[in-house]
């Protein structure tokens, strides 16, 4: 399983907050939580974003409230893959139960610019940067967590078991 496409990068501390602002939690539906996804944080994310794109952040990606909202808002915009150096524990939990793959890799985090083309390969867990010819070894998914992602989250694996 792989992912390619242009990085968004991001800082510290991006919270479900400015991930999916909370006044937009009176929906669950996908696309329309896709339609607000990151925009108080980058208000032209939506505009840009293209299936395929990946998210690159620095530490604590997702903290704040433990809303399984954001990572259903950023995979529904198109986002394959988010990158960071480290992932809030809630959030990293809510991000696999729903099929979003992301990787913790601090070089990766570190080496990888906005724009940038980035491609992941699930099974090694290398993430190559396309644009500047660049490798980091991030953590590959252990066999059974690739499933739960093929079969697009938790409860589609379960169900087609």
């Amino acid at each position: 399983m792989k992912a390619k496409g242009n990085v968004f990068k991001y800082g510290d501390n991006v919270d479900t907050d400015v991930i999916i602002p909370a006044r937009y939690l009176n929906s669950s539906e996908p696309a329309e939580l896709a339609r607000h996804c990151m925009e108080d944080i980058d208000k032209e994310f939506v505009e840009k974003v293209h299936a395929g794109d990946i998210i690159v952040a620095e530490k604590n990606f997702g903290c704040g409230s433990s809303r399984e909202h954001a990572p259903i808002a950023i995979k529904a915009a198109g986002v394959s893959c988010v990158i960071a150096e480290t992932f809030a524990r809630i959030f990293y939990r809510n991000a696999i139960n729903i099929g979003l793959p992301i990787i913790e890799c601090p070089e990766a985090s570190h080496g990888i610019s906005a724009g940038d083309e980035v491609e992941v390969d699930f099974d090694s867990g290398v993430i190559t940067n396309v644009t500047k010819g660049t490798s980091f070894k991030g953590q590959a998914f252990p066999p059974f967590m690739q499933k739960i992602i093929e079969a697009e989250g938790l409860v589609n694996y379960i169900n087609n078991k």
